[in-house]
């Protein structure tokens, strides 16, 4: 009979509780499935006396995270108390320089210090797993490490932030402008305590660094992410958008191009008949492209309790199997250094811009879009407001800086009442 596989879990959140919670309920499946039995030695979070609504007198309390993390009776230290510092990084380091393998969720801290872990991993000679720190219950870290290990990964790409998707898609299933929304996602406690995590794009970017670091066997570098958020996106955007066939989604994309690996997680329109156009609420979806597999479409729920925490034991049921991999897919010491690109491939854009209403206005748009090598595909223009009359461009592909120079150059024509707003259009 093997030895139980013992466990030592930091931070009893909404995940943390969610994972006791499963250990606890399904210990005989997890003996059965596993053949061992996994169990639990020590438990730490912030405040010892708060109602959780699961029983955890059975196991001992630390107050020092780092300190559990060494403890002789643990195998397994789960941290899911979040940060890329301060106690997290702490106590993960311990763990690690004591010889115990890793689960954790917390996306922020591989995303700025994955590298170093896992070099660190590779000298104790342990594992870390972090399923649950990309998409939630989604399996994408398995796949792109285990299932699609035979592949040349082309592209990644998905929505990775449920709270965007939502604000998204109820900007447009109820005609509401996005502060509105966003105060309903404060009111419904959806938001991070710094809700620029999620509407800036900061939480899907750490995401992104990970998936990178997985499909291109290169280093982790968070600061290779183009981020912006979607705090910009107006519900002029998401109607008129919608109007031309395509939806607004904070995507996620990463592909080698000839000037290197272009990572960004910004708003761009997808084919509203899509996988991704028709993704709705708070769910996540990930596309991985392999030069074998051709294309596969991940999606589920991308938080809450349950389906992280499933991602959390699905991890741990690993290591109780014996099951060893590179913490990035390949040892450490072989990463690659991504060699950034500040440009991004040839892509169509959506261009919204309101102007004076004035004879041969749009004609001096359309020669400025022209004179960068910019062609038009599709035009429309909407009922005058005033004296300005908005107007939306689909252009075919064009390099994001000769868009760049054409907008600035917009500037001079004297025709435009309000800056453009451009939003690239993703190939789905």
């Amino acid at each position: 009979m093997s030895s139980p596989l013992r466990l030592g879990i930091a931070g009893l959140g909404t995940v943390g509780v969610g994972t006791v919670r499963i250990v606890q309920n399904q210990a005989e499946l997890l003996k059965a499935r596993t053949g061992r039995e996994i169990a639990i030695s020590a438990v730490s979070a912030r405040s010892r006396d708060l109602d959780r609504g699961i029983r955890i007198a059975d196991y001992d309390w630390a107050d020092d995270p780092a300190s559990m993390a060494i403890r002789d009776d643990v195998d397994v230290f789960v941290e899911l108390m979040g940060g890329a510092d301060g106690v997290a990084r702490r106590a993960t380091e311990a763990a690690i320089a004591a010889g115990k393998h890793v689960v954790t969720a917390n996306k922020a801290l591989l995303a700025v210090h994955g590298q170093a872990l896992g070099e660190a991993a590779e000298r104790s000679g342990v594992s870390i797993r972090y399923e649950a720190a990309v998409a939630g219950g989604i399996p994408c870290i398995k796949a792109l490490s285990e299932g699609l290990a035979g592949n040349e990964i082309t592209r990644v790409m998905g929505v990775m932030n449920g709270t965007c998707n939502y604000i998204l898609t109820r900007m447009q299933s109820a005609s509401l402008d996005y502060q509105t929304v966003f105060a309903e996602c404060e009111q419904l406690g959806y938001l991070e305590a710094d809700p620029s995590l999620d509407v800036g794009g900061i939480d899907a970017g750490h995401k992104l660094a990970i998936l990178v670091a997985l499909a291109f066997g290169t280093k982790v570098d968070f600061d290779a992410v183009h981020i912006e958020g979607i705090e910009r996106i107006s519900i002029e955007d998401i109607e008129q958008a919608a109007d031309m066939g395509f939806r607004i989604k904070l995507l996620g994309v990463a592909q080698r191009t000839g000037h290197g690996i272009e990572a960004r997680m910004s708003p761009c329109l997808v084919p509203a008949e899509s996988p991704l156009g028709q993704l709705e609420g708070a769910s996540n979806m990930i596309v991985l492209e392999g030069d074998s597999v051709g294309q596969v479409v991940l999606q589920g729920a991308g938080a809450g309790e349950g389906p992280t925490a499933s991602a959390i034991i699905g991890d741990i049921c690993d290591l109780a199997r014996g099951s060893a991999r590179p913490v990035f897919g390949m040892p450490a010491g072989e990463l690659a250094v991504a060699r950034r690109t500040d440009g991004a491939a040839p892509a169509a854009y959506y261009l919204r811009m309101q102007l004076v209403d004035r004879p041969g206005a749009l004609a001096k748009i359309a020669a400025v879009l022209g004179d960068a090598g910019i062609s038009i595909n599709r035009m429309r223009q909407y009922r005058h407001k005033e004296a300005t009359a908005p107007v939306l461009i689909v252009t075919h592909e064009a390099q994001q800086e000769a868009l760049d120079t054409a907008i600035a150059n917009m500037d001079g024509t004297g025709v435009l009442a309000s800056a453009p707003v451009a939003i690239r259009i993703e190939k789905v």
